[in-house]
């Protein structure tokens, strides 16, 4: 292991690209309201919509412009959490990492000083130019703090649900977390991911011991999942609903809540599958009153243009990474939905 170069210190990136004041108070509001569906206060939906990765700020900027335009027509039935995904986690090791890794996609090497600078600077353009407060994965646990402030939302992928340091530092988080069912598809691993975040921990963060409160507004994604074979296989489908909502009451967690991932296994990545998903599940939501109180929203992987480029491509909005659902077919499905 070689040490390359000292990041900068995460306060002194909040003094150079700092929220105003009543920033600071919107996101807390958004927040607040996330956390209302979630605990059953607030009866609408969740709608965690954008890109697979965010790849470049104009387009990435564009696309939240016209989320936030859609937000005020549906905002009696969803609360919008754009996804702003700045980190990709990697199966092989190999591919684009997101733009922490590479805040210039059309470049082979990794520039982590410039991609930290480059997320916090795309989150809160977004803020500034449409109000909303975004999704991030957390794909490494240290890295999340340079946008933590400017968050509404954290998620945890797939690959990393099961690791001790990623739970305990959800633990510790002041905003909502959904963790995704692992790739294996094991509802067990979800639920106990979930329970130990829900709960108080000590542990080392940043070279300092720290101490969590626990954070009960975890809960559980939904995703689709490998076969022993590596095919995907879904379980958004009602009887796994059941078998989920029968786990979650049987270990006691705090805040019954699921989202469902219309997206990843749940449509084999077949991007366009995501519009006759989500249909389905509302239509759950609809006929069964205990799942619709349960299911708590969807996620979409959605950007300007459909399906997906290889990088370098150079179609403005089309997604590098896994397919996207393009504005067009969003705008439509989401205004049907509502």
């Amino acid at each position: 292991m070689r040490y390359i170069k000292k990041l900068p210190e995460i306060d002194e990136l909040i003094t150079d690209y700092p929220l105003s004041a009543s920033q600071v108070e919107n996101r807390k509001n958004r927040i607040i309201e996330v956390q209302n569906i979630l605990c059953g206060k607030d009866l609408r939906k969740l709608l965690l919509v954008g890109p697979c990765s965010a790849d470049r700020e104009d387009a990435v900027v564009d696309y939240m412009s016209r989320l936030a335009a859609l937000q005020e027509k549906i905002k009696a039935n969803f609360v919008v959490v754009p996804r702003v995904y700045t980190s990709k986690p990697r199966t092989n090791g190999m591919g684009y990492k997101g733009l922490l890794h590479q805040p210039s996609s059309s470049s082979d090497g990794d520039d982590l000083l410039a991609g930290v600078i480059a997320t916090r600077r795309m989150h809160l353009r977004v803020i500034q130019e449409t109000g909303l407060f975004c999704v991030d994965e957390m794909l490494y646990p240290e890295s999340i703090e340079y946008t933590l402030d400017l968050l509404a939302y954290v998620a945890i992928g797939a690959r990393s649900v099961e690791d001790q340091g990623h739970r305990l530092t959800a633990s510790g988080l002041q905003l909502p977390v959904g963790l995704k069912n692992p790739m294996s598809g094991d509802l067990n691993v979800l639920i106990n991911s979930i329970s130990a975040t829900q709960k108080k921990h000590s542990m080392i963060y940043r070279g300092w011991e720290v101490q969590t409160e626990g954070n009960s507004f975890a809960h559980g994604i939904i995703r689709g999942y490998n076969d022993l074979s590596g095919k995907s296989r879904p379980n958004y489908h009602y009887e796994t609903l059941l078998e989920i909502y029968d786990l979650y009451r049987n270990s006691n967690l705090i805040n019954m809540s699921l989202i469902i991932d219309c997206s990843h296994g749940n449509s084999n990545k077949r991007y366009d599958e995501q519009m006759r998903i989500a249909r389905e599940i509302f239509l759950t939501c609809k006929n069964y009153p205990e799942l619709n109180r349960f299911i708590k929203g969807i996620m979409i992987e959605s950007y300007i243009e459909d399906g997906s480029q290889l990088v370098g491509g150079g179609i403005y909005g089309k997604s590098i990474t896994d397919p996207c659902l393009g504005w067009d077919k969003t705008k439509k499905l989401i205004l049907e939905l509502s």
